[in-house]
């Protein structure tokens, strides 16, 4: 039996904050791999309570504008948290480092939509942050392992990691 291959990472990202380790252990094993990184952030969608509330002030013009510039935004934000990681962390390695990264953003329920992300980029190892605002692991993150047909790399995102 042959060794296991990695060739895509799903990188799910919450672009919050304390993200940037993460992404480290992604680009680590993407560069070990010689792999692709799939960037991926999740968007809940508004329900039918926030869209009927909506409704009455705007109209779904204007709502499916806003909507689309909201990922526009996602995808901007995204690209800029690539860049700033190469020119921080990248540029000072003595090989250089090309990464080959493309971002997604999916709407829907978090642990449907990594999981089906992974299927559906071919992902070979998913990558993602462990702790919720509270410091434990977070009800996405558990539902990921239990459900993951492939590894899933679980970083520490907490302050004190780095």
């Amino acid at each position: 039996m042959a060794l296991p291959e990695i060739n895509t990472i799903l990188y799910a990202t919450s672009l919050g904050k304390h993200t940037r380790p993460v992404f480290r252990q992604a680009v680590k094993q993407a560069m070990l791999n010689d792999a692709k990184i799939v960037m991926l952030h999740v968007v809940e969608p508004l329900g039918e309570m926030g869209h009927a509330l909506i409704q009455n002030y705007v109209s779904e013009d204007l709502i499916k504008q806003m909507h689309d510039e909201g990922i526009a935004e996602i995808h901007k934000t995204m690209q800029a948290r690539i860049e700033k990681f190469c020119d921080d962390e990248l540029q000072s390695l003595s090989t250089p480092v090309v990464l080959n990264v493309e971002h997604k953003v999916a709407e829907g329920n978090q642990t449907d939509s990594i999981l089906e992300a992974a299927k559906s980029v071919g992902a070979d190892l998913i990558v993602m942050g462990a702790e919720n605002r509270l410091g434990h692991h977070s009800h996405t993150s558990q539902q990921v392992m239990r459900h993951a047909k492939i590894p899933v790399l679980i970083v520490p995102t907490g302050k004190e990691y780095s």
